[in-house]
């Protein structure tokens, strides 16, 4: 029951991911081909290049193609919906991030632990998973990777892959480590976004 609960959020994930990569190609104006790479790249870019890090090959879409249908589904029908996308409550993309933002970050970690990896191992890669794939469609868009910038994001991500770590660590089942994980992650995402949390910068300039 687990599993198919995190496969299925896995899947979800992928799709809000996809999401914002639609959008940013369609605010620079990409076309189609444009469109479904950033789509692709923001929703699988993480988990690939944790699977290739871990040695997990083939990665996981390959081994499990729904991933790439879903993807490209996604990306065909946002491209024909997004111009009523305004009629959306605004928040309801960040929150569905903020999910998928957690959820990726815990099956990192659970992966990265599943190969017998270090619990810090396990935390870089849920972090990996949870936000490589938009610093890699912000690169490819031209733009300094928001997470690289003051947004409390990847710090989320740390905070939940720690949480994750440090529940099993304890003894806890994994329905507990993952739902307590995916709280923190999720609290700390959300209150950023509610409460325009930031980091400090670092500035050289006088």
């Amino acid at each position: 029951m687990l599993a198919q609960f995190v496969y299925f959020s896995d899947l979800l994930g992928s799709i809000v991911f996809a999401i914002s990569g639609v959008l940013v190609a369609g605010r620079l104006k990409m076309d189609p081909i444009g469109v479904v790479v950033l789509a692709s790249v923001t929703a699988i870019g993480g988990g690939t290049i944790r699977d290739m890090a871990i040695g997990a090959t083939p990665v996981f879409w390959i081994n499990d193609t729904i991933y790439l249908y879903v993807i490209f589904a996604t990306a065909f029908i946002s491209m024909l919906t997004a111009r009523k996308a305004h009629r959306l409550p605004s928040f309801l993309l960040p929150v569905l991030d903020a999910f998928g933002l957690a959820l990726f970050t815990v099956i990192g970690a659970e992966k990265a632990l599943s190969y017998a990896l270090p619990a810090v191992v396990a935390v870089v890669m849920g972090v990996i998973t949870g936000v490589a794939g938009g610093m890699i469609r912000d690169v490819l868009a031209g733009q300094i990777p928001f997470v690289l910038q003051k947004e409390i994001y990847a710090t989320a991500s740390i905070l939940g892959g720690v949480l994750y770590t440090v529940s099993l660590y304890l003894g806890l089942d994994d329905g507990w480590a993952l739902g307590i994980a995916m709280a923190g992650t999720l609290s700390l995402r959300l209150a950023a976004l509610r409460w325009h949390l930031s980091l400090p910068v670092f500035n050289l300039r006088r």
